[in-house]
């Protein structure tokens, strides 16, 4: 690897979802102790192996190729064995960070993932860096959309990792089936053991799939479903709740206020039909 490179940036005013405020790559052979960071990093290491501290975790061995996720205001550690490591990093923060962590894209208690695809994530923080370098707004911009690339790209390989070590062949397969059976009551017991689980690990296996357990999954299906029908057809309101597997249309419509903050009538209004 070249010498080491960085770039610093300060974030437009109005980039309020996501910005870049850093990036750069070198070949580390030095420890990182004890730091704070003010806003959220992602360490990309291409080649190596070492170990990360944080207080959530404690000390963690990782190897390369693998990218691992630093948090504001926390307290972490980080180095490479003697031989040290090819690294990228960027600095990031904006609102879309809260959204990350929400949906669980990005954990603190799993700061690593373990990348099985290197070539992709190198060329994206490849193309990061020279969005930087451009220093225009549309630079900065384009750098934001490429950070989130990473972070998606990231969950990704982290997901399958997941799969294959803790959810198990076939859990793809076990969401889709409750996808298309959203509208028929579910009896957790009976889904769990058509598919040879309890109904504490379907529901633990399904929530790590998703982010939502299995009777969540169902009613975002159905009100996602109620929606469509709103803005598409001229169905009564009691109509629709039966259509979506809730035969009270008062339930329906407390419900359905609750996740869209609007009644049905309402969500009707504001998407009439073409």
């Amino acid at each position: 690897m070249r010498d080491a490179e960085a770039i610093y940036r300060t974030p437009l005013d109005a980039a309020g979802g996501l910005a870049v405020t850093g990036s750069g790559r070198q070949h580390a052979r030095h420890a990182v102790t004890d730091r704070k960071l003010p806003s959220f990093a992602v360490v990309l290491v291409e080649r190596g192996q070492g170990w990360l501290e944080t207080q959530a975790n404690g000390h963690l061995s990782l190897s390369g190729p693998a990218l691992f996720w630093l948090f504001p205001n926390r307290v972490h550690s980080y180095a490479p064995d003697e031989g040290g490591w090819d690294e990228r990093w960027a600095l990031f923060e904006g609102s879309f960070t809260r959204d990350f962590v929400r949906l669980r894209i990005i954990a603190e208690r799993h700061p690593i993932v373990a990348l099985h695809h290197l070539d992709e994530l190198a060329r994206l923080f490849g193309k990061l860096h020279a969005d930087l370098l451009d220093d225009t707004n549309l630079g900065q911009a384009s750098a934001a959309l490429t950070l989130h690339h990473i972070v998606i790209a990231a969950a990704r390989q982290a997901s399958g990792a997941t799969d294959r070590r803790q959810a198990g062949p076939g859990m793809a397969d076990i969401v889709e089936t409750l996808r298309r059976r959203a509208m028929q009551p579910l009896d957790l017991a009976a889904f769990a053991a058509e598919h040879d689980m309890s109904p504490a690990t379907l529901r633990r296996r399904f929530t790590l799939q998703t982010g939502l357990p299995p009777k969540a999954f169902q009613l975002r299906a159905r009100m996602d479903h109620a929606k469509q029908l709103l803005a598409t057809t001229d169905e009564k309101i009691e109509t629709i709740a039966a259509m979506i597997g809730l035969d009270d249309p008062f339930y329906f419509s407390r419900i359905f206020h609750e996740r869209e903050g609007c009644s049905p009538r309402e969500f009707r209004a504001r998407y009439p039909r073409v």
